[in-house]
């Protein structure tokens, strides 16, 4: 198939995951403290499983990029204030998450057991506890608070649900990236020289 055609579905599939990403984001519950409960990272591990690395990446960037401009397109609220406030430590990392889970998904191999698990691990350690790394800081910056209590703010109470997140994606990621038009697993990895470089999960 022409190049071509892959750049048009690259851009189509871009644009779908984006939105997707943006949707999600409305998804909106504050239970504690003033970090908001969404599905934002559920759309980042879902973008970069699916699409790979590039266009996972670029996905969740024109979002990201957009909303620093000032569209509200952030659970409802954007603008440069956004970008740079509490939470702006963890909405730099998006991007970022997307790209990582992406370049690993694709290297992961199989639809069996040794699959998922490699791939809720790929989904939890880039689309969860990376995030930490440089939001939990950020938003420590920002409000003045302790690491400690950053922590039992931004941090602690949406591990679980993180995780639970990252299973849920690894599962969908799995059961649908043999029917995209080759983002997630290039086809062209089938080749003999590529598959030297990827994992083929055993018993797959």
């Amino acid at each position: 198939m022409p190049s071509s055609a892959w750049n048009v579905r690259g851009i189509v599939f871009t644009a779908l995951f984006a939105a997707v990403f943006i949707v999600f984001s409305m998804i909106k519950l504050t239970l504690w403290g003033p970090v908001p409960f969404t599905l934002q990272n559920l759309a980042i591990m879902l973008a970069g499983g699916l699409l790979g690395a590039r266009y996972g990446f670029a996905s969740i960037m024109l979002v990201v990029g957009l909303t620093a401009l000032g569209l509200p397109l952030l659970h409802g609220e954007g603008g440069w204030s956004l970008i740079a406030g509490r939470t702006g430590g963890f909405i730099w990392m998006f991007p970022v998450s997307a790209l990582l889970i992406g370049w690993f998904s694709r290297k992961i191999r199989g639809h069996g057991l040794a699959a998922y698990i490699l791939l809720v691990l790929v989904m939890e350690v880039f689309g969860s506890l990376l995030l930490y790394v440089s939001g939990v800081p950020w938003f420590a910056h920002v409000m003045g608070y302790t690491l400690a209590k950053s922590l039992s703010l931004a941090a602690y109470p949406f591990m679980l649900p993180d995780f639970l997140k990252a299973l849920a994606a690894a599962g969908i990621v799995l059961s649908v990236r043999k029917y995209m038009p080759g983002f997630s697993v290039d086809r062209s990895a089938r080749s003999a020289g590529a598959e030297r470089n990827t994992y083929i999960a055993p018993g797959s």
